[in-house]
């Protein structure tokens, strides 16, 4: 019998003696340093350990086979049997099943200009989008005409252009599916992991992303081709059986939809929206907040502006905001039930994402700080972190209080978890020993008790830090401050302390703080968010609407239907629901028509950061040559994300026939990009015309897309030259004579 024992097979070994030795991490534990150093030695010296019958044998290394002989073959047996029987067990009773764990991740609703809506998870109403809203898996968003949106992942940042329409097919620990049914998206991926997978399906093709850079996606409007740029990266596009590769540098315009045909050009220069993410980029690449905080918490940049950091003895780098006297954490907000995690804070603060969903609130010397999680530690998100008062079955006088949790405070889910994510979603935000979260998860999860005791919770006492308002309220996402009771110190000492509130959502609450808009906000197109994509990779199920839930969440008041219990109330068979999309065969890889040269895709830099159209980014392609195409030219493409490809407007065309006069209600200002035709037998200037007065100089870059002309762009309306000589009506004898006698009369006559 052969035996593997590979390096996997050490790491759950460890993890075992971790738990048993009560360290927080391989930092906090002497032993494990060494156990961890050595083990790695051994797995580096050999792929293999094999144990035989009749001889211990370690391939290649003299060393370790004296090792095992001086621990004696037996131990290594027991080692080895102990590994095999005890830590399947061991594993289960840390992890429990964690079939059940949600993400721990969501995309926050970051910034909002414009008029923007979604459509929660399952549901059929469009409400107005409230920033800092988390979304998931199912989520729909759509930014009307003139307006555009930021998504911030922690790894990732994607923003939508105006008349976009996009939704999560998937979101979870390593995936990001992304739907694109129409409009322009720009996706700056920040990280990527070797287990983690990027897609981006539009109407007629799925881009997969293949490594951190910037991403530029036109889907047309009525889904017969798709644009992709890359700015920097790399990725793939698949459609019909076919691959196509493309690399910084590059822009691919794919049309067809029973055929995927690719044209590969350079990529252009940027217009309004480029220059819009331009400019939001820099507030992540110039943050002077990221060094105190693990590089996926969401919200950071936004801690600069609204904040300062100070030095503490006690808790290290503290983050205190510039509020108003009397202020207290998640005092100013709503909750929103959003699944699977169920009640969420939704911060009314521009800056109130990070601080609500990570790390831990202080009150030190009558200010408030906030302490992020350990940086060397991958960030989890938590819906709130907060304890309950009177939240136990009913209530508290038909209220509910909350106060946020202290550094070191063990934080308890509202929802199913296991053990290993209970020490995880406690262990990356605050310092604290896993032993104690081991305590806390046996008492309360194990146990199947949401009431905590023998707990004393340092923020309880804090004047002003416990806010209480009536559960109807709580239930249906109204703003706590305006439905604020007020209670005194007996009252609060007096209360039971919970770790959820045992009331059963509304529809409001899945709706959010602007469910009264539903049906009152633009919607996107039917036709264009009920169109399929094509998807390479397989997405879940849709999710089951609130109103399939209810018998669930009648049971459990206050607690999420758990992702397996959620399986139960979707149909089966033929009646199942199924993803809008459409599975695209295996792709072989393809070749493009290449419009023109491209740079290799050493020319981008994916790690610089982005800088605005004005300095021109470090990664930019350099200008073609001046027969390929003048240097204030640009493809067209990128600019128009609902338009067809047309012919460049600006390109040289000596051969074109002339074009009709413009429209004589057409502005002259509506075309400053064209020179004034010249006068009649005079020869044009080969530079660019000096501009008439009371018109606008030439513009660089285009319009926004609102304003931006059809390709077939008229005629300037500009002052007509006077008609040739030839074209002059002919006199009459009779006028001829007139015109003589007066230039014959004499002056003063």
């Amino acid at each position: 019998m052969v035996i593997s024992f590979g390096y996997d097979d050490w790491l759950k070994f460890w993890n075992f003696r971790r738990t048993g030795f009560g360290c927080a991490s391989f930092n906090d534990c002497d032993d494990l340093k060494r156990w961890n150093e050595s083990a790695r030695t051994q797995f580096r010296k050999s792929n293999l350990l094999k144990i035989t019958g009749e001889k211990n044998i370690l391939e290649g290394d003299i060393a370790m086979t004296r090792e095992l002989k001086r621990l004696g073959w037996w131990s290594v047996v027991l080692t080895l049997l102990f590994s095999a029987l005890l830590l399947p067990k061991q594993a289960t009773a840390q992890n429990g099943d964690d079939q059940d764990d949600p993400p721990t991740r969501v995309a926050r609703l970051g910034y909002i200009e414009g008029s923007v809506s979604i459509q929660p998870a399952g549901e059929d109403e469009w409400v107005q989008a409230v920033p800092n809203r988390p979304l998931t898996t199912g989520d729909k968003i759509w930014a009307d005409s003139g307006s555009r949106v930021e998504l911030q992942l922690g790894s990732a940042v994607i923003r939508l252009s105006e008349n976009t329409g996009a939704s999560f097919l998937n979101l979870d620990d390593h995936t990001v599916q992304l739907q694109l049914s129409s409009g322009a998206v720009n996706v700056r991926v920040r990280r990527l992991d070797p287990d983690d997978y990027f897609e981006i399906d539009t109407p007629n093709l799925a881009f997969t992303i293949s490594e951190p850079g910037s991403y530029r996606l036109n889907a047309s409007e009525d889904g017969t081709y798709t644009v992709v740029g890359l700015r920097a990266g790399g990725g793939q596009a698949t459609g019909n059986g076919q691959t196509y590769t493309l690399h910084a540098g590059q822009q691919g315009t794919f049309s067809g939809t029973d055929s995927l045909n690719a044209d590969v050009e350079d990529i252009g220069g940027s217009d309004p929206f480029d220059n819009w993410v331009y400019a939001r980029d820099r507030r992540y690449d110039e943050s002077r907040s990221a060094q105190y905080l693990a590089w996926n918490v969401v919200g950071y940049e936004d801690l600069d502006e609204n904040g300062d950091w100070r030095d503490d003895p006690s808790y290290g780098h503290v983050w205190f905001p510039h509020i108003e006297a009397g202020w207290a954490p998640y005092h100013t907000g709503h909750w929103d039930w959003i699944s699977p995690w169920g009640y969420t804070w939704v911060d009314d603060s521009p800056w109130g994402y990070a601080p609500f969903h990570y790390g831990r609130w202080v009150s030190l010397g009558g200010r408030w700080g906030w302490i992020a999680g350990p940086p060397a530690v991958q960030a989890v998100y938590a819906p709130a972190l907060v304890v309950f008062i009177g939240g136990g079955p009913g209530g508290w006088g038909g209220n509910v209080g909350w106060f946020p949790l202290g550094p070191r405070e063990v934080y308890v889910p509202p929802y199913q978890v296991s053990r290993g994510y209970m020490n995880q979603v406690n262990i990356s935000n605050t310092t604290v020993n896993v032993t104690q979260v081991t305590n806390v998860y046996n008492t309360t999860i194990i146990n199947k008790t949401t009431t905590i005791t023998n707990v004393t919770y340092a923020n309880r006492s804090v004047q002003g830090a416990v806010m209480v308002v009536p559960q109807h309220a709580f239930a249906s996402a109204q703003p706590v401050a305006h439905a604020a009771v007020a209670v005194n110190a007996q009252q609060l000492a007096s209360a039971p302390v919970s770790a959820r509130v045992a009331v059963v959502p509304t529809q409001q609450a899945v709706l959010g703080a602007r469910a009264s808009t539903a049906g009152h906000v633009t919607a996107p197109p039917a036709a264009v968010m009920n169109r399929a994509v094509v998807a390479k990779k397989t997405p879940p199920p849709p999710p089951v609407s609130f109103a399939k839930q209810q018998q669930a969440l009648a049971a459990h008041p206050g607690q999420a239907v758990a992702p397996r219990e959620m399986q139960t109330l979707r149909p089966t068979g033929a009646a199942a629901p199924r993803p809008m999309v459409k599975q695209a065969p295996p792709g072989k890889p393809a070749t493009p028509t290449m419009g023109h040269p491209t740079n290799p895709p050493t020319a981008a830099r994916p790690a610089q950061p982005m800088a605005p159209a004005a300095n021109q980014p470090a990664n930019r392609p350099s200008a073609p040559a001046p027969n390929e195409r003048p240097n204030n030219q640009r493809p067209v493409a990128p600019a128009e994300p609902n338009r067809p490809p047309a012919a460049e407007t600006n390109r040289p065309e000596p051969s074109r026939p002339a074009e009709s006069p413009a429209p004589s209600n057409r502005p002259p200002a509506a075309q400053p990009n064209r020179p004034t035709p010249p006068p009649a037998n005079t020869r044009p200037e080969p530079a660019r015309p000096e501009p008439k007065p009371n018109q606008p100089a030439p513009r660089p870059q285009a319009p926004p897309p609102a304003e931006r002309e059809p390709q077939h762009t008229p005629p300037p309306a500009a002052k007509p030259a006077p008609p040739p000589p030839h074209q002059q009506p002919k006199q009459t004898p009779e006028q001829k004579k007139e015109d003589e006698k007066k230039k014959e009369k004499p002056p003063g006559a």
